[in-house]
């Protein structure tokens, strides 16, 4: 079966082709950070508007790929949520509206299942069972995952995600949009033992995280620093770039080695944006190679949101069985806030 994604969450736009028998075929993405550079943010009226533009050219383009046509498709996958309310709406009304000329199924997928299940798409991939931790600008979340559909919540953030942290930190250091990466690549420039920053819940009894402390020492630090110089020194902030970065790190890695130890597992997968980031790649490696067990990421050009997870997670649904593909009533609507755990089987 030929599944065709669309991802359209937030500020990317991205439309894969997956086979359920042989993976991902194609996969086309556009992101908007240039867009919403100018803003500092995501601004949601030009989020969806640029998906309106993008999405069709989009599909073309991974059509093109593939080397196929409409005709060559069997299913069409969209993003229903969480995200934003307009830009779920766009790809959500483009996959139905798409399902229904072309008398075929439409599956609604959890948005962040898609990340769950995007390391499957790695090579080597992970078996099952494995604990996840799901690491982005909008979630931080431990989860063990016996199978598809599968998920129990371990411990998540009771404030920021991690990936906010490194957007708000980053702000308040004025560097560029989107800040994660520009404080990733600053921090390559300093040294992270230059100020002892706070790792908020890191000996806490739970699997939970907590990153708005971290952002309030920053601001303090900053502060004293401008208040000694006047401005802050670039030097200075590399130093606590690089400081920054650690901290979230350390909390990051200590938490998913809790959360391996507490479940007994020995795979640990990485998803989300923040899984891009080198330090805690190699962190978590060199942890898991001491434990014997194993970490596991997905490519680097699919850490972001992208139409090959919606499409891949379809494509493992439709493998196990929970997809409805009788259903062609075609009557849809997004869920901006939607729980995991709710898609999980009874």
């Amino acid at each position: 079966m030929i599944i065709l994604g669309f991802e359209s969450s937030c500020d990317e736009t991205g439309v894969a082709l997956v086979s359920t028998e042989k993976g991902l075929l194609a996969h086309a993405l556009h992101t908007q950070i240039a867009m919403h550079q100018a803003y500092g943010g995501v601004v949601p009226e030009l989020a969806s508007r640029d998906h309106i533009r993008r999405v069709l050219p989009l599909t073309r383009q991974a059509l093109g790929q593939a080397g196929m046509t409409l005709d060559d498709v069997d299913a069409i996958a969209y993003t229903a949520g969480p995200g934003l309310a307009g830009a779920l709406l766009v790809g959500a009304s483009v996959a139905q509206s798409l399902a229904w000329a072309r008398g075929l199924p439409a599956i609604a997928i959890h948005h962040l299942e898609g990340h769950l299940l995007s390391p499957l798409l790695a090579d080597p991939r992970p078996d099952f069972p494995f604990v996840a931790l799901l690491v982005s600008g909008g979630h931080t979340q431990l989860m063990r995952v016996d199978g598809v559909g599968s998920y129990e919540l371990l411990g998540e953030t009771l404030d920021d995600a991690a990936g906010e942290a490194f957007d708000k930190t980053a702000k308040l250091m004025g560097l560029g949009y989107p800040g994660g990466p520009a404080l990733s690549r600053l921090a390559e420039q300093g040294d992270a033992g230059r100020y002892d920053l706070p790792r908020p819940m890191l000996h806490s009894q739970d699997l939970d995280f907590s990153f708005s402390g971290l952002k309030t020492a920053v601001l303090t630090r900053i502060k004293t620093l401008e208040k000694a110089h006047g401005s802050l020194p670039d030097g200075e902030r590399a130093h606590l770039a690089a400081a920054t970065e650690a901290a979230i790190v350390d909390v990051l890695a200590a938490k998913s080695l809790k959360a391996l130890k507490q479940t007994g597992l020995k795979r640990l997968v990485v998803a989300g944006g923040v899984g891009a980031n080198r330090h805690l790649r190699e962190r978590l490696q060199q942890a898991l190679r001491r434990l014997d067990g194993r970490a596991y990421f997905p490519p680097l050009d699919l850490c972001t949101d992208n139409g090959a997870m919606i499409a891949y997670a379809a494509a493992c649904r439709v493998n196990a069985g929970l997809a409805d593909l009788e259903d062609t009533r075609h009557a849809f609507t997004v869920r901006p806030r939607w729980d995991l755990q709710e898609i999980c089987r009874a």
